[in-house]
């Protein structure tokens, strides 16, 4: 079984618009062991429509289609499926009575045109939208399925959800299992990674393992297909052992939604240690990016973000002699920074960052010159020096992801330790 996703809209073409359906419909479909090897655009026009279809057909078992569902003039989805399959459109009755609801309770009057969100195929099968007012619905003909789905990602994900997955899992159960995972590295190119792993990677058979360079770190997923999801996951959990023995240096989580300062935020909240922050050139980044792990207040005293010369004396308490001696774009000033930090905020833990995000040069440092300093209550102050040479945004998130690794490491070596 494989299946070609047809996203219809040219708001799509156009780029007005994201495509997140076909990714999201792509992602549960690797889930439920259904192939999927083509994915279209196309706009909102009915000879157009058709002969993607028709090319659909020639190499797909079934056929999904998101988009154009609604009662504008320019929603043709259903209408042109039809028309290709000479099959009849009928109202379904219950979604009709949904969507005068929905008006109702919303105070608006429903025009005529909102009644096609109700036409389903006289001979398939239908899929409540929850949420919205589009109907879903499927029907098989000629040895394809042919299932069409809402535009809106809220609703087409729901009705994926509630709907759509149980009908394919049961109608394909006999497919094989694919199960991924994503190993997230950092501090490691896509180039070297690969390297490393090469024999790996030329040897692989299942599971595969596919390396993805991400805007700063590199991704590897790892995909296994078996009869059953346990076997699936002995499989991945084999290779992911592996990689690890050759790169678990710069390996910092699993998942697609996992992030550097998630991991790391959850490590300080597991090890009950406090961490405080300085910030100059990352100007409050760091601390925005922490805040963003729920429950971190409990480990994050707060922070400091000292740009100028005086702030860094008057406000955090650096040295005086300090800054005339060494410049604040120095390894003493951030390990100055990182000190008062943790004393001011009394943290287990306190970080600090300094240097040129650019464009111009700095104290005669060229843009990109970065020190950040890592101070620690039972332990001395660690202090590393960066060059990146990006713009200035880029600099600056990437100086914020290196102090992430680099509370990491230390997390990570402590924990070894005990």
């Amino acid at each position: 079984m494989n299946a070609e996703i047809i996203s219809v809209g040219t708001e799509l073409l156009m780029g007005q618009i994201v495509n997140s359906d076909a990714a999201f419909i792509a992602k549960q479909l690797t889930g439920l062991g259904i192939d999927s090897y083509f994915q279209t655009v196309v706009g909102d026009n009915p000879g157009k429509i058709k002969e993607v279809i028709k090319i659909a057909e020639s190499r797909s078992d079934l056929l999904i289609f998101t988009g154009g569902l609604g009662p504008t003039q320019d929603d043709l989805t259903k209408q042109t499926v039809a028309d290709h399959l000479g099959e009849e459109l009928v109202m379904d009755r219950t979604g009709l009575m949904h969507i005068r609801q929905w008006f109702e309770r919303s105070g608006r009057s429903m025009t005529q045109n909102n009644e096609r969100q109700a036409l389903v195929f006289r001979d398939g099968i239908v899929f409540p939208n929850p949420i919205g007012q589009a109907l879903g619905t499927y029907i098989e003909k000629n040895e394809k399925g042919y299932l069409l789905l809402p535009g809106p990602p809220r609703e087409l994900e729901q009705m994926f959800r509630q709907s759509v997955t149980p009908f394919l899992s049961d109608k394909y159960e006999d497919q094989q299992v694919i199960l991924s995972k994503t190993l997230r590295f950092f501090g490691i190119g896509e180039s070297t990674l690969t390297t490393l792993l090469d024999e790996m990677i030329r040897n692989q058979t299942n599971p595969t393992i596919a390396p993805y360079a991400g805007k700063y770190e590199v991704t590897l997923r790892i995909t296994a297909n078996a009869a059953t999801e346990a076997v699936c996951e002995k499989l991945v959990d084999e290779t992911k052992a592996e990689i690890l023995a050759i790169v678990g240096e710069h390996h910092y989580g699993d998942g697609d939604e996992s992030s550097l300062a998630e991991v790391v935020g959850k490590k300080l909240l597991e090890s009950k240690r406090s961490l405080s922050a300085a910030e100059s050139l990352t100007g409050g980044l760091f601390q925005s990016e922490l805040v963003k792990v729920p429950g971190i207040s409990e480990v994050f005293a707060g922070g400091i973000v000292s740009y100028q010369a005086e702030a860094k004396q008057r406000v955090l308490g650096v040295p005086e002699h300090v800054i005339e001696t060494y410049g604040m774009v120095s390894p003493e000033c951030a390990v100055a920074m990182a000190e008062c930090a943790r004393e001011l905020f009394d943290t287990d833990l306190a970080i600090s960052f300094t240097g040129v995000a650019g464009p111009d040069q700095m104290e005669n440092k060229p843009a990109g010159t970065v020190w950040i300093a890592l101070s620690k209550k039972n332990g001395p102050t660690a202090v590393q020096g960066f060059r990146f040479s990006r713009d200035r945004l880029g600099n600056r998130e990437q100086t914020v992801l290196q102090g992430f690794d680099m509370i990491r490491r230390h997390l990570m070596d402590s924990d070894l330790e005990r």
